[in-house]
């Protein structure tokens, strides 16, 4: 079955999609958010550009009771605040399942950020969201040309990284292809998306090796937290 190619205009011009300015205090991060804020340097040159020239790019945002969540832009509504906005440029998005807004959020960091720069737990996360089965990859086309869009407007998102990879999108060996990791790599990174979050921050450390942390993956979350403690 064909999917729907995505329109920026329509997209823009649509009530529900239309850019508006949201008060920074009326923002929050996302609830499952995994990746971490820039910091230092980095940081500092997202604020100065944000003083010198505004936010040029919308953060994608979805109504929460008593605000709005984040879901693309955390880096650039934390510069805001820091450069003294009141408000930020965003786009609403409405209707959207828990599995829509996951991929919006890891998606976009992985385009932004690319693989192998994320920590271990974040790479954890975006290849168990990718190897599960709970997206067909349609959906995740039609985000991901969005998000290229919106990145580059001017830009053809690039048909490579769109197209499905093998016969079976949601095999190991897949997965690996897109992200330039092995299947084995594939296999670990999902057995440490399994680690309760104090366990994750370990092995992003360095604390505690890989393999030592695909192990305790297969413990309980009661045991992993004593075993954190």
């Amino acid at each position: 079955m064909n999917t729907p190619q995505f329109d920026l205009g329509t997209m823009l011009s649509a009530p529900q999609t239309a850019i508006q300015q949201i008060p920074c205090d009326q923002l929050h991060p996302y609830h499952n958010h995994k990746f971490e804020l820039y910091s230092g340097e980095r940081l500092e040159d997202m604020v100065a550009s944000i003083k010198e020239n505004g936010v040029l790019s919308p953060i994608i945002v979805q109504p929460i009771e008593g605000g709005y969540e984040i879901l693309i832009g955390h880096n650039r509504w934390n510069a805001s605040k820091l450069a003294g906005l009141p408000t930020v440029p965003a786009i609403v998005k409405t209707g959207l399942t828990e599995e829509e807004a996951e991929m919006y959020v890891i998606e976009s960091n992985v385009m932004q950020r690319g693989f192998e720069n994320l920590r271990i737990s974040e790479q954890a996360a975006a290849v168990a969201l990718r190897h599960s089965e709970m997206f067909s990859q349609g959906k995740r086309n039609d985000i991901l040309r969005e998000l290229a869009i919106l990145e580059n407007p001017s830009a053809e998102p690039d048909t490579a990284t769109l197209n499905p990879v093998g016969s079976k999108l949601d095999t190991s060996e897949s997965v690996g292809k897109e992200y330039g990791v092995s299947k084995g790599s594939v296999v670990r990174l999902i057995r440490i998306n399994k680690l309760i979050d104090e366990l994750k921050a370990l092995v992003d450390s360095g604390d505690i090796a890989i393999r030592a942390g695909v192990e305790l993956s297969f413990l309980s979350e009661e045991t992993q937290t004593v075993v954190a403690e």
